[in-house]
Formats: C-alpha cells, sequence, structure tokens
C-alpha cells in the first residue's frame, strides 16, 4: 500500500450501484491515482427499481435506467469482463481473459444476480424468466406487451409481487405461487403478510399459498403451465422465477477473503475479514454482496438487498480506502427500502425481521394507510408505512435512540387498536422469496463447539 492513501492503484470489482458512488466518492475525496472498473455486464451502470416497476409497464424502456454521474471518475472502465479470482499474495484481481489486475486496495462490489429455475432444461424453455438485469427487464416487457393469457409468478418477495402488481396493472391474468403463508412475509413478517395477501387479491391475482412449482412444463420448447405440489396444474405461457437473490462470491472462493453464499464479511468500516476472522487493510466491500455488524441489531452480521444502502456504504468503503486510521468512520446508517404495487407506497425503516412483535401505530390496514412500528425485546427496531410515509422520519428517530417498544402515542395520531401482536417472522427454509434483510451474525441462544480431530 503506497505511503500517500491518495495514490496508488485501486480496483473496484462490480460496475453498478455501489461501484460507481465508491468511484465518485474516491476522486471526491482527492484520489488522484490509478483507478479501474470492473464490471460483468456490458451496460454503464443503471438504476434497478424501475426495472420491476416502470419497465414492466411500459413506461420507461430498460436502456433508459442509467445512473445520473455525480461527477466525471477518470477512470478505465472494463465492462463485459468477468473478475475469477483475488490472488491475496501478488495483490491482482484475475480477469476471465486471462489477465491480471494490480491493486493496492481493492473494493468488492459485485452485488446479487437472481436466483435460476433449479432445473435447467425448464429454465431453458422459451416463456421462463427471471428479472435482475436490464436485458432482463427487456425481455419480459417484450413479452407482457404481447398479451400472455396468463403470468405465473413464482415467489411472493418484493420483485414477485412487484412483477405481479405490474401484470395486473396492465390487465394480464396472473398467478402467484408461493412456498410461505403470505407474500412479503420473508421482509415484513407474517402479521403484515395477511394484509399483502388481501391486497393481491382484491386486485385479482390468483394467490396460491403454502404450495410449490415442482415443475414447469412445456411443448416444442415452449412453456405450457405448471405442476404445483398440491396437485394442481396452471395454465401459463410466462413464468417469473422471482426466488430471490445468489450473492455473486464464487469468484472469491480461493481468495482468503471471508465470503460465501451469505455475502462477504467485513467491519462497520468496510474492511473484509480474511477467511480466519482477521481485518483486511486493503480489501473493501460495499453494497448487496456485503455481511456488516450493526449496533442497533445487536452487532448481527447483516446483508441488505437495498439501494439506500448501497449508496451509503459505498461512500463509507470508499472514505476509509483513503483516509488514515483515525479519520475512517463506520456505516451506521438505519436501513430503509421502499416498494411500489397495487397502488400502495410501502416504505420501511430499520429492520422488520429483527423483531417479535409488532404494533399498529397511526391509520387503518382497511384504509390502505397505516403504519406499523416492530420492536424487540421492548424496544423499537423498525417501521413500515402503507401510504403514510410522513411519520417514517419520527420512528427513525426512535429507533436509533432504542426508545421503548410499543411507542408512546402522546402527540401522535393513535390508532384504533394499540394491543402488539407476534411479527411473525417466519424461517426463510419456509418461503419461495429470498429476504431483502437477511440476520446472518451470532444469535445468543446458539452455542458453538470447536472439536480438534485427531489428537
Amino acid at each position: 500500500m503506497p505511503a500517500d492513501l491518495k495514490s496508488g492503484r485501486i480496483v473496484v470489482v462490480g460496475a453498478s450501484l455501489a461501484g460507481l458512488r465508491a468511484a465518485e466518492t474516491l476522486r471526491d475525496e482527492g484520489f488522484t491515482g490509478r483507478l479501474t472498473l470492473v464490471g460483468e455486464e456490458r451496460l454503464p451502470p443503471y438504476d434497478r427499481p424501475p426495472l420491476s416497476k416502470q419497465v414492466l409497464l411500459g413506461r420507461v424502456r430498460a436502456g433508459e435506467t442509467g445512473l445520473p454521474r455525480r461527477r466525471e471518475v477518470d477512470a478505465q472502465w472494463r465492462l463485459g469482463t468477468r473478475a475469477t479470482g483475488v490472488d491475496g499474495a501478488g495483490k491482482e484481481v484475475l480477469l476471465a481473459d486471462g489477465e491480471r489486475l494490480p491493486f493496492d486496495r481493492l473494493l468488492i462490489a459485485t452485488g446479487t444476480r437472481a436466483r435460476p429455475w433449479p432445473n435447467p432444461e425448464e429454465a431453458a424453455l422459451d416463456g421462463v424468466f427471471t428479472l435482475r438485469t436490464a436485458d432482463d427487464a427487456a425481455a419480459l416487457a417484450e413479452r407482457l406487451d404481447a398479451g400472455p393469457r396468463r403470468v405465473l409468478v413464482i415467489g411472493a418477495g418484493f420483485t414477485g409481487s412487484e412483477i405481479a402488481s405490474a401484470c395486473r396493472e396492465r390487465g394480464l391474468e396472473v398467478t402467484v405461487a408461493e412456498r410461505g403463508p403470505a407474500p412479503l412475509i420473508g421482509a415484513l413478517g407474517g402479521a403484515f403478510g395477511v394484509f399483502a395477501a388481501e391486497v393481491q387479491r382484491a386486485h385479482g391475482v390468483d394467490l396460491r399459498c403454502g404450495l410449490t412449482v415442482t415443475a414447469l412444463n412445456g411443448r416444442d420448447g415452449r412453456l405450457t403451465g405448471a405442476e404445483l405440489s398440491d396437485g394442481g396444474r396452471i395454465d401459463a405461457d410466462v413464468a417469473v422465477v422471482a426466488l430471490g437473490a445468489v450473492r455473486n462470491t464464487e469468484w472469491l472462493a480461493e481468495s482468503g477473503i471471508a465470503a460465501g453464499p451469505r455475502g462477504v464479511a467485513c467491519d462497520a468500516g468496510c474492511r473484509a475479514f480474511d477467511m480466519y476472522g482477521i481485518v483486511t487493510d486493503d480489501v473493501f466491500v460495499a453494497g448487496d454482496v456485503a455481511r456488516f455488524p450493526h449496533p442497533l441489531f445487536e452487532y448481527q452480521l447483516l446483508s441488505l438487498e437495498h439501494w439506500g444502502n448501497a449508496v451509503a456504504q459505498a461512500e463509507v468503503a470508499a472514505h476509509n480506502m483513503v483516509s488514515p486510521g483515525p479519520r475512517r468512520r463506520p456505516h451506521l446508517g438505519v436501513p430503509a427500502f421502499w416498494s411500489s404495487q397495487f397502488g400502495l407506497n410501502i416504505k420501511s425503516v430499520g429492520v422488520p425481521t429483527f423483531s417479535d412483535h409488532v404494533v399498529l401505530a397511526q391509520g387503518s390496514p382497511q384504509e390502505r394507510r397505516f403504519v406499523a412500528v416492530y420492536g424487540y425485546r421492548g424496544r423499537i427496531t423498525a417501521a413500515v408505512s402503507v401510504n403514510r410515509a410522513k411519520y417514517l422520519e419520527h420512528y427513525q428517530r426512535l429507533i436509533e435512540t432504542a426508545a421503548p417498544f410499543p411507542p408512546d402515542w402522546d402527540g401522535v395520531e393513535p390508532p384504533a387498536s394499540r394491543t402488539p401482536v407476534s411479527s411473525d417472522v417466519p424461517d426463510p427454509k419456509v418461503l419461495s422469496h429470498g429476504p431483502t434483510v437477511a440476520l446472518t451474525g451470532h444469535l445468543p441462544d446458539r452455542r458453538l463447539t470447536l472439536r480438534h480431530w485427531g489428537g
């Protein structure tokens, strides 16, 4: 590592939202050295949230979702190039074409990809889609434009629910299949899932919960429908696989970095751990692929698939890459995200799945305007609003100060009922969709036993 942290060579692997914002911040912070961004996709950085909303509705084309640039980055862009490994000792990133990129500091921002349908032959049928990239969205939007008879959505998380919403807004028949008992429960818990199920059915969605799709059927290479675990069948000429995300960590398998299916582990300053749990000074991580500790959530390692987290964490990582120890800062922002579906604007602060109870704080589910507040062991950990976001700033402050749960309603409009109920957070194993927030750290009721074999 160069003595002057503002010089040298920095490689950013991952040229999407986190990678772009990190590169911009590096230049803003005075980094004058060589900066290289490596991205597997051929397109410049683009915005992903519109892909399941405006693009599927035909309001915006997939190629029009490019991310605005805050400034000129002055970097070497290696788009359409896949990284295959890291040589930690030689401090080089290995590329698929055989090239080796030397670095003094490395930022890993490789994000996630859509979890594919497990049967490759069925996944290859014409009419079977996933939705993660701009190319995915363009292909799916074109197929929806053609007016399919029925769309089958497999998985009722946020992506699956937004796809179903777009289909219904287009006037298309849609069936949603979910292994869990209700939509959205992987992110917002079972209590909210009851409301989400009512909303989907009220908008004409054929919602099937508590079952799985066991096979996708085809004829002459085209999708014709699906077999269900309850013995039923669905006729459909389009199926969208919305089974959650896979973190892009396989390329780090031989790197010596603490990377696995749940992400790349790092400290609150975005410094990656090595495989022995020792923090590094030259490898950093940001965005969906990162697992980081947060004091508001008992220092459990969080993996967040949130737009705002990718931006904030990238800025912290970039700052720390060019700053000496005393000037480094932690990434401690309160997680936040939003979704637009079925005429609802759903916003969240905190981590709803880090909870044991939830209470209706304002409004009414019947009116489709309310705020639900989540608590864990007597303190507030999250709040979710439906068409009522003005209260979220208030609850964010309560989360940041570990305020008591249930909240005090003095001076705030009370709901009809103030009785907390179980938030009913499910085991992710029972869901078709993956959670957008994964608590992947130590649980105090579990014990680790270290055994030594052979003497």
